[in-house]
């Protein structure tokens, strides 16, 4: 089975995180600084675990409609295929995934600060499990 990898998206930073082998288990991988040209490294990344599967988080208002944040998601992922024609991208609810990082890593007794450079990846872990285990479900 072919790896998956999954990004949640900001402003500033782009949480990464990818799948076993096998599509069980989402790992926090790492955070990708948006000043810099991250959808390369993103491929880099991809490359590195030879996937075409890219999960991105769509941040979907709390009634599930798709608000102007959804739209420049979808803009964004748009921009990496025309890029990188061969990924296929599939879009997952992010609803609640960061509050849920930063209640686990306030949990963990994580720093201020090393929260702020871990929830994205830990977000985007989230998000890749929630996909993985409704993928097993079915």
């Amino acid at each position: 089975m072919e790896r998956i990898v999954a990004v949640d998206i900001g402003s500033v930073r782009v949480g990464v995180a990818v799948s076993d082998p096998f599509g069980s288990f989402a790992q926090a991988l790492t955070v990708l600084s948006t000043k810099n040209d991250w959808i390369e490294e993103l491929k880099k990344i991809m490359d590195t675990y030879r996937t075409t599967k890219l999960l991105v988080g769509l941040p979907l208002r709390t009634d599930g409609n798709e608000g102007p944040e959804a739209l420049n998601i979808r803009e964004i992922a748009d921009n990496i295929v025309v890029r990188y024609p061969d990924l296929e991208i599939i879009f997952w609810d992010e609803r609640f995934t960061t509050v849920i990082a930063q209640q686990s890593l306030l949990e963990g007794d994580v720093s201020r600060k090393g929260r702020k450079q871990r929830v994205d990846m830990v977000a985007a872990s989230l998000l890749l499990q929630s996909y993985l285990d409704k993928g097993r479900s079915e």
